[in-house]
């Protein structure tokens, strides 16, 4: 009898060895992806910047900065091959678990209206909606709406 061993999902931190993976899916996912720039400054800038693994596979990751008490998820990606898989609520998991663990009492993020799915996520996870900040994400034929949602942890 032989056991058939399953990739394990693994956390890691980001390193500018991700990056070339990390535009991949980017660019795959969003309309006006970060750039290479977003990513090394926010590395340089000692955020949070984890990705998540399947073997080898880099199925999602995500950018999260927390400074005094308060957290801001500024990205969480997935590949588009693994949406619907459980990879975002994975993600998102972890990222607050990273917000408290650094002595967050909330966290904060940007959605855009168009994007059914993040905004599902984030309600599923107990977020609500604070706010919109007009004209906030670049679109074609001009700017889109941000909704800015919030949770406690």
């Amino acid at each position: 009898m032989s056991a058939v061993l399953k990739d394990q999902p693994q956390f890691g931190r980001m390193a500018a060895t991700d990056l070339d993976e990390v535009l991949a899916i980017e660019g795959a996912v969003y309309t006006h992806p970060w750039t290479r720039g977003n990513f090394v400054d926010s590395l340089n800038a000692g955020y949070h910047c984890s990705t998540y693994r399947i073997g080898p596979e880099l199925a999602g990751y995500f950018i999260l900065i927390v400074a005094v008490g308060e957290s801001h998820l500024l990205n969480l990606s997935v590949a588009a091959r693994w949406h619907r898989q459980g990879i975002g609520s994975a993600l998102l998991r972890e990222a607050m678990r990273l917000a408290r663990q650094e002595g967050a009492k909330r966290v904060f993020l940007e959605v855009r209206p168009s994007n059914a799915p993040g905004i599902a996520l984030y309600e599923r996870f107990g977020f609500a909606q604070i706010t919109r900040r007009r004209a906030y994400y670049p679109a074609h034929g001009g700017r889109e709406d941000a909704l800015v949602f919030t949770r406690d942890l």
